[in-house]
């Protein structure tokens, strides 16, 4: 019987990851090479915090740090424009809605209720909101979840009903 070849954690990260990245990233960026360019930023930070020490849970930390180089590439293409005045634009015209159509009141009400919401989430435990979360807010197909998290597409399907009835059960509707 032959032994069975290493799979180093590089082929793991990109065999587990490389689609559900490439998916967070291409509905942010909308450009294929900084999609994969970001999605190697990821992979090299991800080896680098393995080499430091043990890693408890990969999946958070693959889309914390997703999240982090986009939040450092916004603040470089925010440097690279006039300052503030287009950034600020590209915002404005990225919402549906107009700020004078949201009185403080009602956007405090907004954050109160998003709380609320992710304070119910939180009751379910980790695995089931992070699947909800990526489901319903990041718009991830349910094989991408299934495959990120080494689950069955069933399993997430489950996951997302159970959170759904949950916060049903919760909010009355």
């Amino acid at each position: 019987m032959e032994p069975s070849p290493q799979i180093s954690l590089e082929q793991i990260l990109d065999r587990r990851f490389r689609g559900p990245l490439m998916s967070f990233f291409l509905r942010r960026t909308r450009c294929r090479e900084e999609a994969e360019d970001l999605t190697q930023d990821v992979f090299v930070r991800m080896l680098a915090t393995a080499q430091n020490g043990a890693v408890r849970d990969m999946e958070a930390l693959v889309f914390v740090t997703a999240a982090n180089l986009l939040k450092d590439r916004a603040r470089k293409l925010q440097r690279r424009t006039t300052p503030g005045v287009d950034a600020a634009l590209e915002e404005w015209a990225a919402y549906p809605f107009h700020v004078e159509d949201r009185d403080a009141e009602r956007v405090l009400l907004g954050k109160e209720r998003v709380a609320e919401l992710l304070q119910t989430l939180d009751e379910l435990g980790n695995r089931t909101r992070d699947i909800y979360l990526l489901f319903r807010l990041e718009g991830m197909r349910q094989k991408e979840i299934a495959a990120l998290f080494g689950i069955s597409a069933s399993t997430v399907e489950k996951e997302v009903m159970k959170a759904t009835l949950h916060l049903a059960l919760r909010f009355g509707k």
